[in-house]
């Protein structure tokens, strides 16, 4: 972990061990408390494709899955 600051015109500076390890473009996300930098891949699509690549059931599926847990959790 490492301490760092905006400059005059408002630009932060990573460490270049982050850029290195997490790439140059983040999504800023607000919380209630402070800020987190998400990392933000090349290729989306490709990454949820490498994310989900072991997930043998169809989105269908999923959905179905899915909108069930939810109407149990609604109570019906």
């Amino acid at each position: 972990m490492s301490d760092v600051a905006l400059d005059d015109r408002g630009r932060l500076t990573l460490p270049k061990e982050v850029r290195e390890r997490y790439g140059d473009r983040y999504h800023v996300v607000q919380l209630p408390d402070g800020v987190k930098l998400v990392p933000v891949a090349d290729d989306p699509l490709e990454a949820l494709r490498d994310e989900f690549a072991d997930v043998e059931k169809s989105a269908e599926d999923l959905r179905e899955e899915a909108r069930e847990a939810a109407l149990d959790e609604a109570g019906q």
